[in-house]
């Protein structure tokens, strides 16, 4: 058994693997404003204009999970160049053309292009050393884009050419880029002792002793599973959170759209420091422990009555969350280095994000905002011991995938490298 190794993290590299994957996933955090786009431009209702989104968000997640082979394979750069332009044009035609039958169409055709973007920048990113260092920086620059991005929109004006063209701009403008993608490692047989060393991309090592193929598809099928029933809860909590805390916490407009600002700029320091700290702490204690601060604070959050403790609870959540959204990246693409599992990954979150708001007022409906937070914190602490069990294998992989002699932690310091 055989697992691909891994190549240093270049500045090529690294500007077409995170561009990729952030403009492909950059229509789920725009939605608010497209939303509003929509209505006032097209005409359209909030509901139409939500399902429309929702209808997109499910093309972008099934068209993932279904480009995975080609992205984890030869076909990763061809994928990427047409997963883009379709992207570009389908968001391109929405931000010209203001007929809401057009429009909404090409919307979902925009989705479409954004999931095989998706799935390839899942891939590459499996393919770089050091996983949680490069997840790290994947998050910080995600953050940093869809911050620029949803700050710059209103400041041009909140309509379908500003709301949806700035994207399709992004997606053509990414297509540039793929080249420098990194590719995906192919077999080839094993090496000789006599012969010189040959190319990472194309250097196959043995598995972890006791760790075979099968296993690893468990780990990773698992792991894909688990994310989308951790999707749910995290993003339900989100979708009832004003709401939540209008009704439970008698919190106010403003305090509300302070909660939203301060939780990016708390997702912008978890990246930070979890790119400064790369392999340091490992993944299966940090995994561990921010699963469990997770329950704890989603617990607490729907237990409080007082606004200024709610607001606190919710940021500190929100950091949280996305310390361990990193995590679970970084153990995805350390499982296998072909992307096999981090290229679906972001497909089956938005699966079970999709599930969210129904789950969230279903369940606050039924049983109330406190039990609601039990159920939560449950879902958290069941998640905790098969996440960690898999981040456990993960390390063992990716110290096999590195080359021999090379710490597969190890930051390279040569001129090209970041």
């Amino acid at each position: 058994m055989t697992a691909a190794v891994r190549v240093p993290l270049t500045l090529g590299r690294g500007i077409a693997t995170f561009s990729v994957f952030v403009v492909g996933y950059i229509t789920a955090n725009l939605i608010p404003l497209m939303i509003i786009a929509m209505v006032d431009d097209l005409g359209v209702t909030q509901t139409v204009a939500g399902a429309v989104l929702t209808g997109s968000l499910l093309a972008t997640a099934l068209v993932c999970l279904a480009a995975t082979r080609w992205a984890a394979g030869r076909s990763r750069h061809l994928l990427g160049r047409v997963s883009l332009v379709v992207m570009a044009a389908g968001f391109g035609v929405a931000a010209l053309v203001h007929s809401a039958p057009i429009a909404c169409a090409a919307i979902i055709v925009g989705g479409i292009g954004a999931g095989g973007a998706v799935a390839v920048g899942g891939a590459a990113l499996a393919a770089l050393n050091n996983p949680n260092r490069v997840s790290g920086i994947n998050g910080l620059v995600n953050r940093t884009a869809v911050t620029g991005v949803l700050a710059l929109i209103p400041i041009l004006g909140l309509h379908m050419t500003n709301a949806f063209g700035i994207v399709a701009v992004l997606a053509l403008a990414t297509v540039f880029t793929i080249t420098w993608l990194p590719s995906a490692p192919a077999p080839a047989p094993a090496i000789d002792k006599d012969e010189d060393e040959p190319s990472a991309a194309h250097t196959r090592t043995p598995l972890p002793e006791g760790v075979t193929e099968k296993k690893l598809a468990v780990a990773g099928f698992s792991l894909l599973v688990l994310f989308a029933i951790w999707a749910i809860g995290e993003d339900s909590l989100w979708a009832v959170s004003g709401i939540m805390g209008a009704e439970h916490a008698s919190l106010t407009e403003q305090q509300m759209g302070l909660a939203l600002s301060l939780s990016t700029a708390g997702g912008i320091a978890a990246a930070l420091v979890l790119t400064a700290l790369g392999s340091r702490l490992g993944r299966t204690v940090p995994t561990a422990v921010l699963l469990g601060l997770g329950a704890a604070l989603k617990l607490g959050s729907c237990l409080a009555t007082d606004s200024t403790t709610y607001l606190v609870l919710i940021i500190a959540w929100n950091t949280v969350y996305a310390a361990a959204f990193i995590y679970v990246v970084a153990i995805a693409a350390a499982l296998d280095s072909s992307g096999r599992w981090s290229a679906p990954l972001l497909g089956t979150y938005l699966v079970g994000s999709a599930f969210a708001p129904l789950f969230g007022t279903l369940v606050t409906g039924a049983v109330g905002y406190v039990a609601f937070g039990f159920v939560l914190a449950g879902i958290s602490l069941a998640l905790l011991v098969p996440i960690v069990w898999i981040a456990r294998l993960s390390t063992r992989t990716e110290r096999a995938s590195a080359l021999p002699g090379q710490d597969p932690a190890a930051r390279h310091t040569t001129s090209v490298v970041v």
